[in-house]
């Protein structure tokens, strides 16, 4: 009975704790320079996984309501054939979204990775996370441990199931992610050298110095 109350209660920690940072309608969200997109597969086996479409749609829709002003997509690079961060650029390119705004984190292998390298290798310290409700709620509970400025646009999953195995997946992934942050202080499996997204009012700053000089 102890065991399943902790469960409950340190789910319901990360939701309580994350309410006020999630939306669901993005009109409502507040304008930042990145959306950082977490992978997941395209397909199940021959079938469009609306986890990642729903991701991929909601996070064209941002960039096309000038939301955000560029990408970061993170997810698992394991093999040759199986690339998250490419597909979702792809997908993104298709849409008409200028590749100079995608940038790619090929190391994001799973949650926590994908946060702590958006602000330690990106420099990325504010960005709106795309993903399912369920999801948000962890991301942002890591984000807010190590300082990060996010939010979280929650976008809705599969249609044609309820998800409850997904769901019950989830309460043991964050009793993962508190061991991780507050025990073993785990980090993320790669690192390497910084590389900043550079946002385009910051390219114009520079030209905007050097005329007023003149």
């Amino acid at each position: 009975m102890a065991f399943v109350l902790s469960l409950v209660l340190i789910d319901r920690i990360f939701s309580w704790s994350t309410k006020n940072d999630i939306f669901t309608d993005a009109s409502n969200l507040p304008n930042y320079d990145v959306a950082l997109v977490l992978g997941t597969s395209k397909y199940l086996g021959k079938i469009l996984n609306d986890y990642y479409s729903n991701r991929i749609n909601s996070a064209i829709t941002l960039f096309k309501n000038g939301k955000v002003e560029s990408f970061l997509l993170s997810g698992d690079n394991a093999h040759r054939s199986y690339n998250e961060p490419w597909t979702m650029k792809r997908d993104l390119l298709k849409a008409g979204v200028p590749e100079e705004v995608i940038h790619l984190d090929y190391a994001g292998f799973r949650t926590l990775d994908s946060i702590v390298r958006a602000k330690k290798i990106f420099d990325a310290d504010e960005f709106i996370i795309v993903t399912q409700k369920f999801h948000c709620e962890r991301a942002l509970f890591i984000a807010k441990y190590y300082g990060i400025e996010a939010v979280c646009l929650a976008v809705p999953g599969p249609q044609q199931h309820s998800g409850m195995s997904v769901r019950f997946r989830e309460v043991f992934a964050r009793v993962k992610a508190i061991l991780d942050l507050y025990v073993f202080r785990t980090q993320p499996k790669f690192l390497g050298p910084k590389e900043p997204i550079i946002h385009s009012s910051s390219d114009n700053e520079p030209v905007v110095e050097e005329q007023n000089q003149r």
